[in-house]
């Protein structure tokens, strides 16, 4: 049988986003899953990147003050440290994924997880959004100030093309930055080491610095001012180093064993975080840099640093640094683009979204998801103007409410269970403390930044958990009409069998007679009402029955070899009850199945098959009709029989629709 020609559409896809992935591929798992140096990458730049843009917000909040800069960066470190050990026992206790919204749903209650799940999606975006910004603020510190009308349209342009890039998929991504990632790694350590052996020997007056000034600080502010100083400047630090949630949402991902993949990870992210905040906060001080109009500052830094090296080295050092800083920020939105999608995919698996989002595209991504994302940010850039400034302050608040409700479930597990493990005490004393540490900083950055700007935040965040609620009642109403939907289907069936003839021997097919085909999605409820509206509607036209369904890949069955023969099995299992249920009243019957992530495009492809064995086939599949039909009805559930509808007619092939009122 000849292919069908590719539309000049899927021409362009497979160009931009790529061909489909077989899901059957025995190497499929190890081939799309990162082992822990990749996931340093695409997940760990989130948590790195922000050094582009973290010490200088910490450093600038110390005023003249900047002498205090290195007990913000050894807070800031050992923060890092304290929440990366508690969330690698996350990665423990939950080895599947256990991003803040599966933890909190988890270890305290789903309404504490939904709150941290909707936290976490509105972080990511924002994480997106200011690390494309800041990106482009790094670039554009190379180029002169009439050059910064087009930072703007960069920014919205990057927005497009990480959008385009995750619909490949994740793997693909990863290796199209890993590149820059690396240089750079390697760029900030040596200006890291650079700045710390250049300098060596006025380690002695830097410390009688710190000293002098540590005496006259509380003269002129009092110790309640220091404190306050010292928190402001922690808190805008600390805020934004964030990225480590990303590890423990994004294990499906990682390569088997994946509990000590993730745990790995986790290690490498926070030792090159911590080494890199501590190192420019510290070069900062030793080089003595102030802030200076349409630059970072750490092109500042790099370009004193570089100052007195001669001929176009210096140049070239910091045009490849900038470069590098602009990069690795689109790299750090590329955790954005796994990790969001990703918490959206497992709430819509729970209903808190529409079910649509839990699907995979043929590349085997979250696509929806992915969309989803690239708009958000889309908007949020727009909406912000591309300010890295106000997005700073909008940024970093969610992340902390996750922080601090996973946390908080982790120690009270430890807690429940202190008498079954016995080094309770030690890992209660960890999460305890990155409780305690995203606690401060959560209640602080609310605080400082509330007025600013943070109350925006807050009232996304909670807007977006008042539609989730919507959207999880529907569902909860849908699933109890549905439930008196199957009682009534139980017992019309159970009246009906006195009205067939059972044979001893399983009934023939008859060529001669008409084919009903029924597109079913499981042995239901909905599945058997339309089964039986069809033999009440159409009584003795059909002797034959065959029976579809396709197995559809999504976040929930899409995790190994095991969830996909599973899948298999059920399918399997759905379609021998209705042949069973059949063959019992006296009708011919078959299964046919197939599996992919498009039910539409799997069953388009099924049609000639089945018209060839089946020349006299009439097609019928069900529709639910709800007694208040709304735009929000029509949302949160799929048409997918109109779809097919629409493409059977044009084929030729007669389709009925029989209306499922509930």
């Amino acid at each position: 049988m000849n292919e069908p020609p590719i539309s000049l559409l899927q021409k362009v896809k497979n160009l931009f986003i790529g061909k489909a992935i077989n899901p059957f591929d025995k190497n499929i798992f190890h081939n799309i899953s990162l082992i822990a140096f990749f996931a340093w990458v695409g997940l760990g730049a989130d948590g790195i990147s922000s050094a582009c843009y973290g010490p200088e917000e910490a450093f600038l909040a110390l005023k003249n003050h900047h002498n205090l800069a290195i007990f913000v960066g050894i807070a800031s470190a050992i923060t890092i440290f304290l929440i990366s050990s508690s969330y690698s026992q996350i990665i423990e206790l939950f080895p599947t994924g256990g991003g803040g919204y599966v933890v909190a749903s988890k270890l305290l209650n789903p309404t504490f997880g939904v709150i941290s799940g909707c936290a976490l999606i509105i972080d990511y975006v924002l994480t997106i959004t200011v690390s494309i910004a800041s990106g482009a603020d790094a670039l554009f510190s190379l180029f002169p100030q009439s050059f910064h009308i087009y930072k703007f349209t960069f920014a919205i342009f990057g927005v497009v093309f990480m959008t385009i890039l995750n619909l490949r998929g994740t793997k693909e991504s990863i290796s199209v930055l890993l590149p820059i990632f690396l240089v750079f790694l390697v760029t900030h350590v040596f200006a890291i080491v650079y700045s710390i052996s250049t300098h060596a020997y006025t380690f002695p007056v830097v410390i009688s610095s710190i000293g002098n000034e540590l005496h006259s600080i509380p003269n002129e502010i009092g110790f309640f001012g220091l404190f306050l100083l010292l928190l402001r400047a922690y808190s805008m630090g600390a805020g934004t180093f964030t990225g480590i949630e990303a590890v423990s949402n994004g294990l499906q991902i990682l390569r088997e064993p994946r509990v000590q993949t993730g745990k790995r990870t986790m290690r490498y992210m926070a030792i090159s975080l911590a080494v890199t905040v501590v190192g420019l906060m510290l070069a900062y001080l030793l080089f003595q840099v102030e802030h200076a109009p349409g630059k970072t500052l750490n092109a500042v830094l790099f370009e004193k640093m570089t100052s007195s090296w001669g001929g176009n080295s210096g140049y070239i050092f910091v045009f490849t640094i900038l470069v590098s800083e602009a990069a690795i920020l689109f790299v750090a939105a590329q955790a954005g683009f796994i990790g969001g999608p990703r918490v959206i995919s497992t709430m819509a698996i729970d209903k808190w979204f529409p079910s649509q989002f839990a699907m995979l595209s043929d590349r085997l991504v979250m696509q929806n998801g992915v969309i989803l994302m690239g708009v958000a940010v889309f908007i949020t850039m727009i909406f912000t103007a591309g300010s890295v400034k106000l997005l700073i302050i909008l940024y970093s608040i969610n992340v902390f409410i996750t922080f601090a409700l996973s946390l908080f479930g982790v120690v009270k597990h430890w807690w429940k269970t202190r008498n079954e493990n016995k080094n309770w005490k030690r890992k209660i004393f960890v999460s305890g403390s990155g409780f305690l540490l995203s606690s401060i900083i959560l209640v602080s950055v609310v605080v400082l930044k509330f007025e600013e700007g943070g109350w925006l935040t807050l009232l996304i965040t909670s807007s977006l958990v008042a539609i989730v609620l919507l959207i999880k009642k529907h569902y909860i109403r849908t699933a109890n009409l549905l439930k008196r939907l199957d009682a009534l289907v139980v017992s019309a069936a159970d009246m009906s069998q006195s009205k067939f003839e059972l044979e001893n021997e399983k009934p023939k097919y008859n060529p001669k007679s008409k084919t009903a085909v029924f597109l079913v999605n499981g042995f239901n409820g909905i599945g058997l009402h339309t089964l039986l509206n069809v033999i009440k509607t159409f009584p003795n036209m059909f002797e034959n029955f065959v029976f579809v369904e396709i197995g559809i890949f999504d976040v929930g069955n899409f995790k190994g070899v095991q969830e996909v023969e599973f899948l298999k099995r059920k399918v399997q299992s759905d379609l021998d009850k209705y042949i069973e249920f059949m063959n019992r009243h006296g009708y011919y019957a078959e299964g046919i199945s197939s599996f992919g992530t498009d039910v539409v495009q799997e069953i388009n492809d099924l049609l000639p098959e089945i018209l060839k064995q089946h020349p006299s086939s009439v097609f019928f599949g069900g529709q639910l009709v709800f007694p208040d039909s709304s735009f929000f009805s029509r949302w949160l559930h799929n048409y997918t029989i109109f779809s097919l509808q629409r493409r059977f007619y044009q084929q030729g092939v007669p389709v009925i629709v029989l209306p499922i009122r509930v």
